[in-house]
């Protein structure tokens, strides 16, 4: 793409991790340039995001997420350069309301007619701007349930969201409810921005456990589900559809090795003991600690070699290629992942190559692996070129 769209995205500290992490991943998988600003800070900087997620409390719970990388100064961008506009949820809208500058870019999206996706509470921000343009008045707007009032308030046409997942359009505004609505949230941004995917339908699996790493599978999962040719399910040994599966945030913190953190809760969609894989087209396989112990299931041996002896796309990251290794289907096979990982793909029978910088990934035949979650935006549209999926501005 020789001049890709160009999307904003207004961070802030306490942002929701993955209301932050995966559009930004999914856009930039998809072809776009993507850059990521907070006021006060600069490019390089991190913002702390949260997890938010329900709980058997009147409100969801909170918990620290990954630190989320600046990509860009805010102090330096030019809001004429720009296609789109994103603005996750979280706490940071609270403060980032507040902000003069911010609600000046936002009114400036609004008055030019881009699309503006924005996301939970990222909605109070886009109530702030209203005194200044009319971002959303007379407007259908929905976010999650308790930034209602403040949008009624502010003269939007408020739209109760039904569901987590409830996500509404109205002309270039896209808003949804929360994370749960990723799917529907990016799919509707990306055709506001002029983009059509293209591929044919494919089913594809997640094969998850305890405490995989958050991102590694919450980002593909989400980037695959959006694009319409894409059908996916997730299983996990032992658990059906509707359980969940812990997950842990890795992140890379100053340490000899990298932190972990209790993530998100991932919704499984299907049982594992009913799956029958002659009937999806590829394997994404996350990594974190999971790994460790689906690699000693013999059930999860035998998924794994049904899609590589088929030929079929497979996707692996960081520790996933220590069940690739166990199911000895990496001899002759060139890969990279996680650096703690190149014993088991060495002793496996495959070439490891280097994952420098470790958001390198590579493909292999029917093989994508990558080293860990910075590499996803390689990681998915390599994946991707394997299906046949592309998505077209």
């Amino acid at each position: 793409m020789a001049n890709p769209k160009k999307v904003l995205m207004i961070c802030g500290d306490y942002m929701e991790d993955s209301e932050a992490m995966v559009p930004f991943q999914a856009l930039q998988a998809y072809g776009l340039s993507v850059d990521a600003v907070c006021p006060g800070k600069k490019s390089g900087d991190i913002c702390r995001t949260a997890i938010h997620q329900g709980s058997p409390h009147q409100t969801y719970s909170e918990s620290r997420g990954h630190n989320f990388t600046l990509n860009a100064t805010f102090d330096e961008i030019d809001a004429n350069t720009y296609d789109g506009l994103v603005l996750p949820g979280g706490r940071a809208p609270e403060y980032l309301a507040m902000n003069e500058s911010v609600l000046n870019l936002v009114t400036h999206f609004a008055k030019s007619g881009k699309p503006i996706a924005s996301i939970c509470h990222g909605q109070l921000i886009l109530a702030a701007a209203a005194a200044k343009a009319d971002v959303i008045k007379g407007r259908k707007v929905t976010a999650y349930a308790t930034v209602g009032p403040v949008l009624a308030a502010a003269g939007a046409h408020w739209v109760h969201p039904e569901t987590l997942a409830s996500c509404t359009v109205d002309g270039n505004l896209i808003t949804a409810a929360s994370y749960v609505g990723h799917p529907e949230f990016i799919r509707h941004f990306i055709k506001a921005l002029g983009a059509t995917v293209v591929g044919s339908n494919k089913r594809i699996l997640f094969l998850c456990g305890d405490y995989m790493e958050d991102y590694e599978v919450m980002v593909p999962f989400q980037s695959l589900e959006a694009l319409e040719c894409c059908y996916v399910d997730a299983v996990c040994p032992e658990k059906k559809a509707g359980d969940t599966c812990p997950t842990a945030v890795h992140d890379f913190e100053g340490d000899q090795t990298y932190s972990e953190k209790t993530g998100h809760d991932f919704t499984l969609t299907a049982n594992f003991h009913d799956v029958d894989a002659s009937t999806y087209d590829a394997l994404v396989i996350p990594g974190g600690r999971a790994p460790e112990y689906l690699a000693l299931d013999p059930t999860v041996i035998k998924l794994v070699k049904h899609f590589m002896d088929s030929g079929k796309p497979v996707a692996s990251i960081c520790h996933g290629q220590q069940i690739l290794s166990a199911a000895g289907v990496l001899k002759g096979k060139k890969c990279t992942a996680y650096p703690a990982v190149k014993l088991n793909v060495e002793l496996g029978g495959a070439t490891w190559l280097e994952p420098d910088p470790i958001d390198r990934c590579f493909t292999d035949g029917n093989l994508v692996t990558g080293a860990a979650w910075p590499g996803h935006p390689q990681f998915i549209a390599q994946f991707m070129s394997l299906l046949g999926v592309k998505v077209c501005f």
